[in-house]
């Protein structure tokens, strides 16, 4: 086996919760902080509590609201597009636009033969 690649192993880490809760346990680390020990889980301690810690729901919440937004400026433009083709198609066509799309109709008949 090789040597020195394993890391430090300390017997009497100091594990410190948000709660104030305090315990000693083993690890490769000298201190831990932690969010929820078992003073104060949900689980453990019968109580319901919200726990966000890391703020998970308001950025979702953002993020569903940016999308609605995105998604109704999406419509608009669509709606101005379709409103700008029906007003191209209202004008009556030039002889030269005429022979534009006949031009392409012939080109793509021949492609499909």
């Amino acid at each position: 086996m090789k040597t020195n690649i394993h890391p430090n192993w300390h017997n009497n880490t100091k594990v410190t919760c948000s709660c104030g809760n305090t315990f000693v346990t083993g690890s490769t680390l000298e201190e831990i902080q932690v969010d929820i020990c078992n003073q104060c889980h949900p689980f453990f301690t019968n109580e319901m509590k919200f726990v966000d810690q890391q703020g998970r729901v308001d950025r979702f919440k953002k993020q569903m609201e940016q999308a609605q937004q995105k998604k109704q400026k999406t419509q608009q433009k669509l709606e101005e597009k379709k409103l700008n083709q029906q007003a191209k198609q209202e004008k009556p066509l030039t002889y030269q636009e005429i022979l534009r799309e006949k031009q392409s109709q012939i080109r793509k008949d021949k492609k499909a033969n």
